[in-house]
């Protein structure tokens, strides 16, 4: 069998102090290893030398998506405490003939014991939900309700009541902080929804972004609000059979004019993250064009597939047999990529979602 499509070539041991627990002390004080693919070469360098890969007229491509204090810790009727996830943001509510808003949501519910359908969980006075059901998976639907007051929405009342959910390899048993809320989430954040940040844009600072503004790299932006199912463990040996998660997409008409200009104007395309190549692959047509769309994106990248959009990804380190590894591998290759991994690790880079950055150039 290919080995490239078996779960256990995606493995690597990785010691658990390299597992970043903090972000660095500057956004652009990460770590970056610059690998080009074309040169089999591996650089080591700092995050604010990505400017020393970027040139006038490249385009960057970012995901705007802002992650929304999406944890709610409270209680049970019964008095016992509860902790949710809301799993997508409750945006489209209704209202009820007792004025308060409502929507059915999917969540994780944790409690000391299983939910039950009809049990009433307390976040606050104004905000609350019924369970429904309890799913297969194990995720639980809710009637989310919630009741801003004057001048109010509920982006307000999950600030003040909600916590900002960070991935669970990073611990904080006392719930998240105030840096916490500010560095987990890209400094061009506009468009509420996901429920883990799309990492690579992390280590953008508003000073490194004018010095890439000042270069004359144009910039544009897609919407993908990254899901849960970023976290979902691949489970099934030949990978082709995983089920991929899909996410909200949404690229506007502007995006597509200047991806598919840059295209044809033979100018390099960089993707800011996993989530951008997710989006701008999955609205490229077969010609290579990228067309606006709202759509659910379910597309499944690893190797074998042929990028039809980006040129240099900016990216950080993956977990092992995640679908995140299996599409940065379609892009370098799956030896060289486990290679630049066992060097990282050699060389104590810190991975995943605080931790250090990879430039994969197949453009140099």
């Amino acid at each position: 069998m290919n080995k490239d499509l078996q779960l256990s070539s995606y493995q690597y041991d990785l010691p658990p102090e390299l597992i970043a627990q903090q972000p660095a002390d500057r956004r652009e004080d990460s770590r970056l290893m610059v690998m080009d693919v074309t040169g089999e070469r591996l650089g080591h360098e700092r995050f604010g030398d990505l400017v020393r890969h970027l040139r006038a007229g490249d385009l960057l491509v970012r995901n705007n998506s802002r992650v929304f204090p999406a944890r709610l810790r409270g209680r049970k009727e019964t008095g016992g405490r509860v902790e949710m996830l809301l799993l997508h943001y409750p945006g489209q509510a209704r209202m009820a003939a007792d004025g308060w808003q409502e929507q059915q949501v999917i969540t994780l519910v944790k409690s000391s014991r299983r939910p039950r359908p009809g049990m009433e969980l307390l976040f606050s006075s104004s905000m609350r939900a019924t369970v429904l059901a309890i799913r297969d998976d194990g995720k639980v639907e809710v009637k989310f309700r919630f009741r801003p007051g004057p001048d109010e929405t509920l982006d307000d009342l999950l600030a003040r009541h909600g916590e900002i959910p960070l991935p669970p390899y990073i611990e904080r048993p006392d719930g998240t902080g105030t840096n916490d809320q500010r560095r987990y989430q890209t400094r061009y954040a506009s468009r509420t929804g996901s429920v883990a940040a799309p990492t690579a844009g992390l280590h953008f600072s508003d000073a490194l972004l004018a010095q890439i503004a000042a270069l004359g790299v144009e910039i544009a932006e897609v919407t993908l609000h990254v899901g849960y199912g970023t976290f979902a463990p691949v489970r099934t040996e030949t990978i082709t059979d995983h089920r991929i998660h899909s996410e909200y997409v949404e690229i506007n008409r502007e995006t597509a004019r200047r991806v598919n200009r840059a295209k044809a104007e033979g100018r390099r395309i960089w993707a800011v993250g996993t989530t951008t190549v997710r989006a701008l692959e999955f609205a490229a047509g077969r010609d290579g064009q990228v067309r606006p769309l709202r759509d659910e994106c379910d597309l499944f990248i690893y190797p074998g597939y042929r990028f039809r959009v980006i040129d240099n990804l900016v990216t950080n380190f993956h977990l092992p047999g995640s679908s995140l590894l299996f599409l940065v591998a379609a892009l370098t290759g799956r030896s060289r990529l486990l290679a630049a991994y066992a060097a990282a690790i050699e060389k104590k880079y810190r991975f995943f979602s605080y931790g250090d950055a990879m430039a994969i150039l197949t453009r140099p």
